[in-house]
């Protein structure tokens, strides 16, 4: 990576946590995800939800068939864990390249989650099959039982399902998702490097006082939600320092307004529009830009066993702020981009 005070170039990034939606929304969201990564891991809780090769194969075919001819993006499929999951389904799957990963989602735990896991040792003889052939396991690590407070579930779900998980497969390829804690952090740095963690740009710039200071909020409300500030800290030293145990993953989840602006307002931002310039301010602010390129664009593919990007892209300076991306104008209403409450100064251009 070369760099100086105005210009940085480096590998394509890749985003390993991406929600790309449906039908209609996919084809005004997924142009965001295309313009500056190389390939994302895209998550499978549709409705219904992606839960065979079958269904993964057929909804990256309708990514596909929406990409310009001259793409350099990947989907990457993943499949949607259940009770029920079929292991040679899964097997088969990850074997024939269909599939990449499994995505636990604690039933009720967010967004489309209802036909989710409730009773973890239900899937232990899936992780059996996924830790013989490497397969990496996707975790949304937050408890759901009612007496936990949510700003708790995070660290809660480590202690009660997440640790007995790793003693009973130790050689499981985990991937703690969009991790929001300081508890998070030091447990990925305290285990070997088959356990990982993305993190989202939103929850490097913002504590839960974005979304709860001077009146609610909702397009800061996302699951995991943000927490205290002493957690966003944590984070920002995580991924700030080099550590190979961390990667980007925006868990960008668009929801169009009114969807979000209700009694009962749905979770997730839009990020993919603005992700790369919020952390290249947030490397800069840290006296980081030379780990950048690593958070961005090497440590996940090293963990998934994937060759890096060959293109290359270039996040150049601004003097002045620049102006925050136009929201998404859609069929069923728009979209708000993500606004990280910051001055962004960096901006990205392919080479």
């Amino acid at each position: 990576m070369t760099n100086n005070r105005t210009s940085l170039t480096i590998t394509m990034p890749d985003d390993w946590h991406v929600h790309l939606r449906s039908d209609a929304l996919l084809a005004h969201v997924l142009p965001f995800s295309t313009k500056h990564f190389g390939r994302a891991i895209v998550m499978p809780n549709l409705q219904p939800p992606v839960i065979s090769t079958k269904d993964a194969t057929r909804y990256q075919q309708q990514i596909q068939a929406l990409l310009p001819q001259e793409s350099h993006f990947t989907p990457l499929m993943t499949l949607y864990m259940t009770e029920q999951t079929d292991a040679e389904d899964v097997r088969q799957g990850y074997l024939s390249g269909h599939i990449n990963a499994v995505k636990l989602y604690p039933a009720g735990a967010t967004t489309n989650s209802a036909a989710g896991v409730k009773n973890i040792e239900n899937i232990y003889p899936v992780l059996e099959v996924m830790e013989e052939i490497g397969m990496p396991f996707l975790v949304h690590g937050e408890v759901v039982d009612n007496d936990i407070d949510i700003f708790d579930r995070e660290a809660v779900f480590i202690d009660t399902k997440l640790i007995p998980i790793r003693q009973r497969f130790p050689k499981l390829n985990i991937v703690f998702e969009h991790l929001t804690t300081k508890e998070g952090v030091d447990y990925v740095q305290s285990c070997d490097n088959n356990t990982a963690a993305t993190v989202t740009p939103h929850h490097l710039v913002i504590n839960r006082n974005a979304m709860l200071v001077g009146g609610i909020k909702p397009h800061y409300y996302c699951l995991p939600v943000a927490k205290r500030e002493i957690h966003r800290l944590a984070l920002v030293k995580a991924v700030t320092s080099g550590d190979i145990h961390f990667f980007l993953g925006t868990d960008s989840a668009p929801h169009v307004d009114h969807a979000k602006e209700s009694s009962c307002g749905c979770a997730g931002v839009f990020n993919v529009a603005n992700t790369l310039s919020i952390i290249a301010q947030v490397f800069e602010q840290e006296n980081a830009l030379d780990k950048l390129e690593g958070f961005t664009s090497l440590h996940g593919p090293a963990f998934y066993k994937l060759p890096i990007n060959t293109h290359k892209i270039c996040l150049k300076r601004s003097a002045i702020p620049l102006p925050l991306p136009k929201n998404i104008d859609t069929e069923e209403g728009s979209i708000t981009v993500f606004d990280p409450q910051i001055d962004l100064h960096w901006k990205a251009e392919n080479i």
